[in-house]
């Protein structure tokens, strides 16, 4: 594959837009956020707490309901998982990571629609599936 002058040049538009996503608001506040939740004590021990835990959680779904510490297990991991995801500075953080995803997604989508309407771009959104089926092989009774 030779580099061409047009092949560069999109690169470097590329480029441009990596550039001015990552100075955006939405990027910006993703990254404060990030910032704000690594910074406080309280939330990682919270998360750590959780972290911990899943590793007990993954050993104990090998064997299911047989395993001597499941029912306890299953019960402090969602306790962990609910005290976690109700710290403001989580959930703070998890809107706006969703809000910078669906930046992307959207980026994505004029990218691929720019191209051709039948470019699949996946999202993992099924806002911006318009019509293109839902990946699931036509089992939900979508056109796919």
């Amino acid at each position: 594959m030779l580099a061409t002058s047009e092949r560069i040049e999109l690169l470097e538009y590329a480029e441009g837009l990596a550039k001015m996503v990552v100075e955006s608001d939405i990027a910006e506040q993703y990254q404060i956020c990030l910032y704000k939740m690594q910074s406080n004590r309280e939330t990682q021990r919270k998360i750590s707490q959780f972290v911990s835990l899943k590793e007990l959680y993954e050993e104990v779904q090998r064997f299911g309901k047989y395993h001597p510490d499941y029912k306890g297990v299953m019960m402090k991991i969602r306790e962990y998982k609910r005290e976690m995801d109700l710290d403001p500075l989580v959930a703070e953080f998890k809107l706006a990571e969703n809000d910078l995803q669906s930046f992307l997604d959207q980026i994505s989508m004029l990218i691929g629609s720019a191209v051709s309407k039948h470019i699949k771009v996946p999202t993992g959104n099924p806002f911006f599936d318009n019509g293109h089926g839902c990946g699931s092989g036509g089992s939900c009774g979508c056109s796919n």
